[in-house]
């Protein structure tokens, strides 16, 4: 059976049933088991197992972080404290051989997250950040997001490329500090709105613009090499603001990696946006020291050095374009 349909089938299943734990359900059929979280005052909390064939877990203690102890555990249904309380840093690991587990979790904000789970054979892991637990600490949250925005800007090959293509067609530092901080300030704004839930885009779109955005600056370089001035050489900062808009929508999808309970989506925000402008100004100090070595030893060169990497940067983002284009048609 496909793994999509049999995600379904398990989402179907959990939705006839979820709230009787005597339900029937069999595992040998779907190969998946169904649990129940429940978030409740005091730092407690209650695992309830939806599946009776599901093996009972003697010592809940061993699938729970070090820090957590159990409270009136029965058969099928367990209660257990943790100091402080479960967070984005924890996880929950089941020691069944299942193919995987869905988990709904219900937090005390009374938010309700559900959560596909596959299983290695011998255990299946259930990150709570996945599950949209709250963070442990501003400062966890603070390295979490940090770190995963300089991982999605410094990975981010496309991202980078545009940066490039900024650098090779900006002349003076002046220059080079008002275009980047236009493009900044303006995927600042749409990250923020598509997080938000303020302006939410289909992820193909933007994808594709990305690599138009490229495309249209490795132009852009290549037609200033020429002696053929356009806007983009007269007042760069308002092109790289224009395309910016749409690489912030780009940054967006990354925080879905990690889950974001409401309350500490302003945060995350903030540290992961910091995290990319790091990653950010990281490689562009990177570029600039290379630009100065080469200026150094092969100055000659450097005009058709650049041309050549105008040229690269069109052709590889036009490979993406094209590439990206098909998955236009599959947006209902």
């Amino acid at each position: 059976m496909p793994k999509n349909t049999k995600q379904l089938l398990v989402f179907l299943f959990l939705s006839a049933g979820i709230f009787n734990i005597s339900t029937a359900h069999d595992i040998d059929v779907t190969g998946v088991a169904r649990v129940l979280l429940y978030e409740q005052q005091s730092n407690e909390y209650q695992l309830s197992i939806v599946d009776q064939q599901v093996p009972p877990i003697y010592n809940i203690e061993n699938i729970l972080p070090d820090r957590c102890e159990s409270l009136e555990p029965s058969r099928f249904s367990y209660k257990f404290s943790c100091q402080p309380a479960l967070n984005i840093d924890d996880s929950i690991t089941f020691p069944w051989t299942f193919e995987g587990v869905v988990v709904i979790a219900q937090w005390i904000d009374g938010s309700d997250v559900s959560g596909y789970f596959p299983g290695d054979g011998n255990f299946v892991d259930v990150p709570l950040s996945q599950l949209k637990a709250g963070a442990a600490s501003i400062s966890s949250l603070a390295s979490t997001y940090l770190e995963l925005g300089a991982e999605h800007i410094l990975f981010g090959i496309d991202h980078l490329l545009f940066v490039l293509g900024l650098l090779l067609l900006l002349k003076g530092l002046w220059v080079v500090i008002q275009t980047i901080t236009a493009f900044t300030v303006a995927h600042s704004i749409t990250l923020a709105f598509a997080v938000l839930g303020i302006f939410p885009i289909p992820n193909a779109p933007i994808e594709v613009l990305i690599a138009l955005s490229i495309v249209l600056l490795a132009r852009e370089v290549i037609m200033g090499h020429k002696g053929k001035k356009t806007l983009a050489h007269s007042k760069p900062w308002i092109v790289a603001f224009i395309f910016g808009l749409f690489h912030g929508f780009g940054f967006a999808g990354a925080l879905g990696e990690l889950g974001l309970s409401d309350s500490d989506i302003p945060m995350a925000l903030l540290f992961f946006n910091l995290g990319v402008e790091a990653g950010q100004i990281a490689f562009i100090f990177f570029l600039i020291g290379i630009n100065f070595l080469f200026n150094k030893l092969i100055k000659n060169l450097m005009p058709s050095i650049q041309r050549g990497l105008a040229y690269g940067l069109g052709g590889i983002a036009m490979f993406w374009f094209l590439e990206r284009l098909p998955a236009l048609v599959l947006i209902s």
